[in-house]
């Protein structure tokens, strides 16, 4: 069991069940400050089961920390507010909306502060600056993944949690996700990712836990589980 850390997200013997058949079980992990932890597994693990547990999106037991205080049975809205960060697989755009309206609409803050978060987000993904006027139907794929993240980051958080943020994506372009992951966590926030790219995750975490039928079956650094000759039976499991 991991012990938990005072900065970050720690999640404390979650386990979440749907018609009584367990999808996560008594599963413990922390994620400090500057920190990337991935998740890993086959499809059916329990990766999205948690994070939506830790969000407040599911029923669950257990407990979900930031920086120290206990979540309880806060709603997701309140987690926001918080500084508890999601991006759930699928991008999620406002269609007709701007890139700057989908970014702006999660800024809860004055004008100053919402331009200064913008201009961070800019900082991460440059590619932004020209699209944001553009509608988000008009933008690709890797780009509208880059509103995705980037309107999480308009909260401020202090963790940032993701669900699958290369799939679909062309290698390059997942390449540069990845990349700002790791820019975002050097910038102090604790991130959390569920991911099936192993090799480029592993790549940028820290450290990494695998997931089968809802239980951790090993947790590691990240070197040390992509040294694991025994991976992709454990992803496949």
């Amino acid at each position: 069991m991991t012990v938990p850390e005072p900065d970050g997200l720690t999640l404390e013997s979650l386990s979440v069940s749907y018609d009584g058949v367990d999808a996560v079980s008594d599963v413990s992990l922390a994620v400090r400050k500057r920190e990337i932890v991935v998740l890993l597994g086959a499809n059916g693990a329990g990766k999205s089961s948690l994070m939506r547990a830790a969000m407040g999106l599911e029923r669950c037991s257990g407990i979900v920390r930031l920086d120290g205080e206990a979540f309880g049975f806060r709603p997701a809205w309140d987690r926001a507010r918080r500084g508890l960060a999601y991006v759930p697989e699928g991008r999620r755009m406002f269609l007709g909306l701007t890139t700057r309206e989908n970014l702006e609409v999660a800024a809860r803050a004055p004008a100053a502060a919402r331009h200064r978060r913008l201009d961070q987000v800019l900082a991460i993904f440059p590619a932004l600056a020209s699209r944001l006027d553009a509608r988000a139907w008009t933008l690709s794929g890797g780009e509208q993944q880059m509103v995705a993240i980037g309107r999480a980051l308009m909260q401020a958080p202090r963790a940032l949690m993701l669900d699958e943020p290369s799939l679909g994506l062309a290698p390059t372009l997942a390449h540069a996700v990845f990349a700002a992951l790791r820019a975002i966590a050097d910038g102090g926030v604790a991130v959390l990712v569920a991911e099936q790219n192993v090799r480029e995750a592993l790549g940028i975490a820290d450290r990494g836990h695998v997931l089968t039928r809802g239980r951790v079956c090993f947790e590691g650094p990240a070197p040390a589980l992509a040294a694991k000759t025994d991976l992709n039976t454990l992803l496949l499991a």
